[in-house]
């Protein structure tokens, strides 16, 4: 790697100077993106397609004319590496970086700013200078939690990615504290990926990848194989696990608006089975999956005819059920009340969403409304004894909650006494000392000053 310490910008010279002493970043080799080091960086990762990356930058023209500068707004500038979010020169050059490293980056106008330019700052067709220093990147998260993050070693071609139902060829690669676990070729169902052995991860990443894309997926043990681990492998519960996966080849399910009604309703029958059959095996976040796709699918349908509207909302309030008590199992019990509201929406009177919304309302320490909910299904069902239980629960969780309260506010009101007590007494004392201290000038002024005073007037 050219470095050079002291690269000068003085207008035409600066292109010769870096074609001198510069390398061609560029996969094409078109000398669009010329790069010298500055300072080295960290030897190791470098940051890859798809990464979040923290840069410092200077822009200028070849004649040493600043036109941007992160350092002087005194905020580093993030970006998404190699999704076109910036100039194609920067997603470039900062991959070929390593963490720490300060270059400068000689860009052709077809990289940077192009035959246009930037009104009032950069002139058309101009060659541009930037002074880069990058302080961090990490991969790109795929979830809300943080559980899968993606690292894309090889692009893939075109615009087109597997959606669920799809059909997937991969290869791959898993490993677990440095060491490869399996190695293979496999076809699977996006969403279903669970019958071949393969990770939720795995699984849950398809829809982000393109054919042809080989990437690296950090997977935390929910997105793993959890607190079972898997003992074929010898990986023992709650690892963290990677996989490097290759999207050889997929032909894509139909779309939600590709579909007729009925296609919807006939394909809603067995992917809820589907939804069953993970539920019972306890793999609750795939159950999430095929659920959910019954929702996306008919949740906009309204039907023709009596009984068409009846057997689409049968089948939302059996997903969003089915929903609410995967989410009863996974501790997320907002997502348990929202599925039961859904359901309430479409029957006000449905027992099984009363009492599960209840169950998460209980969990949450939510007492008052649980127990309404518990109420409303005895009226619904006066024969529910679990129900009839679970108010029980409620009332002694009120009065212990009530007790604590008196607890708390008690010790409060008792220390709040203290105070005033150590308060009024400071204050007592306080005056007290005051008062002596008067007492005592008065009794110095009368024995010592007066006499002295009465001599001096006489």
């Amino acid at each position: 790697m050219t470095t050079d310490q002291d690269l000068s910008l003085d207008g035409k010279s600066a292109t010769a100077r870096f074609a001198a002493k510069g390398i061609d970043v560029t996969p094409c080799k078109d000398q669009g993106v010329i790069k010298v080091v500055k300072r080295p960086g960290v030897e190791g990762d470098r940051p890859m397609i798809g990464d979040r990356v923290t840069v410092h930058y200077t822009g200028k023209l070849v004649n040493g004319k600043k036109f941007d500068c992160s350092r002087e707004r005194k905020e580093p500038f993030s970006f998404n590496l190699g999704k076109g979010q910036v100039l194609k020169a920067w997603d470039v050059g900062v991959l070929s970086m390593q963490r720490g490293e300060v270059c400068t980056f000689l860009c052709k106008p077809e990289y940077a700013y192009g035959c246009a330019g930037n009104p009032d700052k950069i002139p058309p067709n101009s060659l541009v200078v930037f002074e880069m220093e990058l302080l961090k990147f990490e991969g790109e998260t795929l979830t809300d939690d943080g559980g899968i993050v993606r690292r894309i070693k090889l692009k893939g071609d075109g615009y087109t990615n597997p959606n669920d139902g799809a059909s997937v060829d991969v290869h791959l690669e898993g490993s677990c504290d440095g060491r490869l676990f399996e190695s293979r070729d496999v076809s699977f169902i996006v969403g279903e990926a669970e019958d071949k052995g393969i990770p939720l991860g795995v699984d849950r990443a398809m829809d982000k990848m393109q054919k042809g894309e080989c990437c690296v997926l950090h997977l935390k043990p929910k997105y793993g194989f959890g607190s079972e681990g898997k003992p074929e492998y010898k990986i023992g519960p709650d690892k963290n696990i990677t996989y490097e996966v290759t999207l050889k080849d997929f032909k894509k399910a139909k779309e939600t608006w590709e579909m007729d009604l009925m296609e919807k309703l006939d394909l809603a029958d067995a992917v809820k089975n589907k939804g069953n059959q993970y539920f019972k095996a306890g793999r609750y976040q795939q159950a999430i999956v095929q659920y959910h796709r019954i929702i996306t699918w008919l949740e906009m349908e309204c039907g023709t005819g009596i009984e068409q509207q009846k057997r689409i909302q049968d089948y939302e309030i059996t997903a969003h059920l089915n929903l609410a008590l995967c989410f009863l199992r996974t501790k997320e019990f907002s997502l348990v009340v929202d599925n039961c509201n859904k359901v309430i929406e479409l029957d006000e009177c449905n027992e099984k969403a009363l009492y599960r919304r209840g169950e998460a309302r209980l969990l949450r320490n939510e007492f008052t409304l649980a127990m309404a909910d518990f109420q409303q299904v005895l009226q619904v069902n006066p024969t529910n004894r679990a129900a009839r239980a679970q108010i029980s629960i409620c009332q002694s969780k009120i009065k212990e909650h009530h007790e604590q309260d008196k607890k708390t506010y008690a010790n409060m009101f008792q220390k709040f006494a203290e105070r005033d007590t150590k308060v009024h007494w400071e204050t007592q004392t306080s005056y007290n000392a005051a008062s002596m201290l008067t007492s005592n000038l008065f009794i110095f002024y009368k024995v010592t000053l007066c006499p002295g005073l009465k001599r001096l007037h006489a």
